[in-house]
């Protein structure tokens, strides 16, 4: 929340991302809740909220002090629309998200956007979240999202445990075996007394999630994880057809296209996240140096930046939406190591905690 106290504090506003002036004059000059700041409205919330001002009109030289003489009309109007659904689809606010302020003798309207929950989303206008009517927040602007991105936001905002959906037509044929004994082999050897260790094939697949019984359809099989986790590559893509991992180290600390090593979905080798987090958590971290460090009298095998690397490779091919057209891209420059997976965040970043550590050889 930013506070305005001045007219030099209103000389040196910027917008951005989290901030956007409106005049909101009207026509009469009294003061009118402007037709595009339910645009913004929707941008902020279905992105990482802000603070929208009204009676700041931005000019050449920077921003200019208008004042509402009326606020308590654009209040009124404000929340009016506010729970009409053919204006916009959700309330976000109360009375403590709307403040006026009064700045050399002119009222200027303060009101905070909050980021929407994941079940809220979209927040859309005119009844219709398609066709053009929903928005996000790039840089200074409020941009309409495509009908792609929209539906990719309904589907998560009902789809709780999307992971352990069972898929229909996939069984333990699906999975690839040389990944799945790899795997059990890694468990076996960091949880030797694992009671799962005793367990049959399906039924240690079932205790990891990767196989179950839908309680409400009586659907047994392969899940989503399990599949995407264990998978072959052409069974995953058969669920997934965008679904793509990508590897790249490259060779200077600039943007480029050139690789001078790659991992990626060529056919020669299974294809999916576990062993994909295998080979790039190996090419990542090799040439890492460990100092050498003792504790409780043993010697420290990795560092800081390991953990740090796990916790990003990991993180990355979790949280991924792979129904997404972009791939997953891990990047090693001599200057970053850069992680980009497709979906939307599920939580808000300042709440954001690392996820389990997969098992790694």
């Amino acid at each position: 929340m930013i506070k305005l106290e001045t007219l030099e504090d209103i000389k040196f506003l910027k917008e951005t991302h989290t901030i956007e002036c409106k005049s909101a004059v009207g026509r009469d000059g009294s003061g009118k809740l402007p037709k595009d700041f339910w645009e913004t409205y929707s941008a902020f919330a279905n992105s990482y909220g802000g603070t929208v001002l009204l009676g700041i009109k931005e000019t050449s030289d920077g921003f200019e002090l208008l004042g509402i003489s009326n606020p308590d009309s654009v209040r009124r109007d404000l929340f009016t629309s506010l729970n009409n659904k053919q204006k916009v689809s959700v309330n976000l606010l109360t009375d403590e998200h709307v403040t006026n302020y009064n700045i050399s003798g002119k009222t200027i309207i303060q009101i905070e956007v909050p980021r929407a929950s994941r079940s809220q989303k979209p927040v859309f206008l005119k009844g219709n979240p398609l066709s053009g009517n929903t928005y996000k927040r790039l840089h200074e602007a409020d941009v309409a999202l495509q009908d792609s991105d929209v539906k990719r936001l309904l589907s998560e905002q009902v789809d709780d445990s999307h992971d352990t959906r069972v898929l229909n037509g996939f069984d333990f044929n699906d999975v690839d075996q040389e990944t799945f004994a790899s795997y059990r082999r890694v468990f076996l050897n960091r949880s030797p007394n694992h009671v799962w260790n005793s367990q049959a094939d399906l039924e240690f697949l079932t205790s990891l999630g990767g196989w179950r019984r839908d309680r409400d359809t009586g659907d047994t099989g392969l899940t989503v994880a399990g599949l995407v986790m264990f998978g072959k590559m052409r069974s995953i893509q058969d669920e997934f057809p965008n679904y793509m991992l990508d590897y790249q180290e490259r060779p200077e600390a600039k943007t480029e296209k050139r690789w001078i090593d790659r991992i990626t979905l060529d056919g020669s080798w299974s294809g999916n996240l576990y062993d994909f987090y295998r080979k790039v958590f190996h090419k990542i971290t090799s040439e890492l140096k460990v100092p050498f460090t003792l504790s409780d009298g043993q010697r420290l095998d990795e560092t800081g930046v390991h953990v740090a690397l796990r916790e990003a490779l990991a993180n990355s091919l979790v949280h991924a939406d792979f129904t997404g057209r972009a791939s997953i891209l891990i990047v090693k420059r001599p200057d970053m190591f850069g992680f980009r997976n497709p979906g939307l965040m599920r939580i808000p970043v300042d709440v954001v905690t690392c996820p389990p550590r997969l098992p790694h050889s």
